[in-house]
């Protein structure tokens, strides 16, 4: 049974702390692949990162580099297939999920998202684990937010 929000305050309008999800979001990731497939985009990628995910593929770092990364400008992008597939997508999911891009583990906490509750039903149609699953408490949705904005 769906949780009700708690009315907002009367004179403002907007919850107390002043965000529209200030009891906090629901979402677990059924790895279902829908953010990591059939659009064009990049998946940007740090050193740290690149350094993980080679460790954890157990392959070297140029090897890692030449097969699966792509500079853009001054950045670092994840190599997409022809049809906008991540190269990491296979049909058990991502194969570095546990050591995966800070872009794609703080989805759906992403600005664009938590802008109003329209934006969040967004991400809803684009993935069967928002409004489901785990509860993610204001903190915690802040901490990805500043996460995946590099604070």
């Amino acid at each position: 049974m769906r949780r009700q929000r708690k009315r907002a305050s009367v004179s403002s309008g907007r919850p107390p702390d002043g965000v529209w999800y200030a009891e906090g979001l629901r979402f677990s990731c059924v790895r279902c692949g829908d953010c990591c497939r059939g659009e064009p985009g990049y998946v940007w990628i740090t050193d740290q990162e690149i350094e993980a995910a080679a460790a954890h593929l157990g392959v070297s770092l140029d090897v890692f580099r030449a097969q699966y990364v792509r500079q853009v400008g001054d950045d670092q992008s994840l190599i997409e297939l022809a049809d906008g597939d991540c190269i990491f997508w296979s049909p058990v999911g991502c194969d570095i999920y546990p050591v995966r891009p800070v872009q794609c583990r703080t989805f759906p906490f992403w600005r664009e998202y938590l802008r109003s509750e329209h934006d969040w039903q967004g991400a809803r149609r684009r993935c069967p684990g928002v409004d489901s699953g785990k509860l993610h408490s204001l903190e915690e949705i802040r901490a990805r937010l500043r996460e995946h904005e590099g604070d």
